[in-house]
């Protein structure tokens, strides 16, 4: 980041500098929501939460350096003093980059793929010049400023995830940081129960190509009907990706290899070129795609986006990490994040893995460990029957369901004709692993997936605990 004095903080959020605090004390280091974070230089934003205030660890922060907090109650440290800490944070931020940035913002949203798309985007950019993107899914009124906040004179693009979980969000998140280019990947299920239905998730998501100005650029997924129809919300100039000659960018002659990493041809206008993925699921050539249409705005060229894409590596935990243990077992943590259409395409990458390919020896035996999708509402019991039903049609050998909310996921798939003498129903992660540690067998393949507060991320970790990999690779 760029240094700045308290004096200058102030003025850029509007606050006033605590009696304790210098006007031309500095902050060199980073800006931090979490006092765990703080360091020499930086400024600690603390942010009320319902079960802790972050004016409680204002000592804590600057015993570990900090220079101020940024605070809207007392607190007995230097102080820029604001009304609200997380709407004077997303002032500084906007401030920040009015005045001191000269970078490109990208903004990505849709309803699944969006930390996996901003990954691809954040690597193939950084080959034209210092790229900031966000750690993991900082992707909040509280992430997307901070992301913006690690930007130097130097930062050419600005690659953000924004998120919504009501109309006005993004709105909101465009307001501090307005986007020359606006991806949206995808209108689903995610956060259905705070929404309500698509077409209001629809409704939220088009709010960021509605924030473009005349000269900025939409690019839309031309494969999702709710995403195609936002061309009629923007007065920026469009361009679509999706899967048939229709679309700007596009792809076709899709396969899989054992790991379910994806090998397909990247068009654009009358050019071709063929693209090998090392991340794990057929959903990765949508994200890559998406990827590539903005690469492509920015000035790469069509050769030089297919070798960035091949390059591409595991960024963000947890999204479709693939290990292979020693006794040829895989184990596929996909357990950050969970809703209807992730699900779905989680468990078609685990029947591409479990089929394998002519030189990897017969069918490997499938197993879909499965947790809670949170935030669904009203529409959770039939969600979670739907994955059920998907689990069925994919062709899983094998069915856990972790915790009660998820048992619905075992009824979807009895509905659909599983054999009952297919699926465990277990209370907790304890269970699963003691399951899985008496039946799993070598070559077999374990899918990990739930929403994050499931925690079934310890399931893959535990799994591999001691294991020696022979064969590893992720993505989002």
């Amino acid at each position: 980041m760029i240094a700045l004095t308290l004096a200058e903080i102030a003025a850029l959020t509007g606050g006033t500098l605590s009696p304790q605090a210098e006007p031309d004390a500095v902050v060199s280091g980073p800006i931090v929501a979490d006092s765990r974070r703080a360091g020499d230089g930086s400024l600690f934003v603390a942010v009320p939460g319902e079960r802790v205030d972050g004016h409680d660890f204002a000592a804590t922060a600057v015993e570990l350096g900090a220079t101020a907090i940024l605070a809207s109650k007392p607190v007995d440290s230097p102080a820029v003093m604001v009304d609200d800490t997380v709407l004077a944070l997303g002032r500084l931020a906007n401030g920040y980059l009015e005045t001191r940035l000269a970078a490109t913002v990208i903004g990505i949203t849709g309803s699944s793929g969006k930390t996996s798309t901003k990954d691809l985007v954040a690597h193939l950019l950084s080959m034209l010049g210092p790229t900031v993107s966000p750690e993991g899914s900082f992707n909040t009124e509280v992430g997307v400023p901070l992301t913006m906040l690690r930007a130097d004179t130097e930062t050419r693009f600005l690659a953000l995830e924004m998120s919504a979980r009501g109309v006005g969000h993004i709105s909101y998140l465009c307001e501090i940081a307005p986007p020359r280019i606006a991806v949206v990947l995808n209108v689903g299920a995610a956060h259905i129960g705070e929404f309500g239905s698509r077409e209001v998730v629809a409704q939220a998501k088009g709010e960021l190509v509605e924030a473009l100005t005349a000269d900025g650029v939409a690019i839309l997924n031309a494969d999702d009907p709710l995403v195609a129809a936002m061309r009629a919300r923007t007065i920026a100039r469009v361009v679509t990706f999706g899967t048939g000659p229709d679309a700007d960018v596009w792809s076709s002659d899709v396969r899989l290899d054992a790991l379910a990493r994806p090998t397909f041809r990247l068009h654009r206008l009358a050019d071709s070129v063929e693209v090998r993925l090392a991340l794990h699921g057929a959903h990765h050539v949508s994200n890559a795609l998406a990827a590539a249409a903005v690469a492509f705005e920015c000035g790469m060229t069509l050769p030089a986006v297919a070798q960035a894409l091949q390059s591409a590596g595991p960024v963000s935990h947890w999204r479709m990490e693939v290990q292979t243990r020693a006794d040829g077992v895989t184990v596929v943590n996909d357990a950050y994040n969970a809703n209807p259409e992730s699900m779905g395409a989680a468990l078609q990458a685990l029947a591409s893995m479990g089929r394998g390919t002519s030189d990897r020896g017969p069918k490997r035996r499938t197993w879909a460990v499965l947790g809670e999708m949170a935030e669904l509402g009203v529409h959770s019991a039939a969600a979670h029957q739907q994955v059920g039903a998907a689990a069925v049609a994919a062709g899983i050998d094998r069915l856990v369901a972790v915790g009660p909310v998820a048992a619905g996921i075992a009824d979807g798939a009895v509905a659909q004709g599983f054999s009952s003498s297919g699926i465990d129903c277990v209370g907790d992660v304890d269970e699963a692993v003691a399951l899985l540690d008496r039946e799993l067998a070598a070559t077999d393949v374990v899918l990990v997936k739930a929403s994050r507060a499931a925690d079934l991320q310890r399931i893959a970790q535990r799994l591999l605990a001691g294991s020696l990999p022979v064969e590893a690779g992720a993505g989002a």
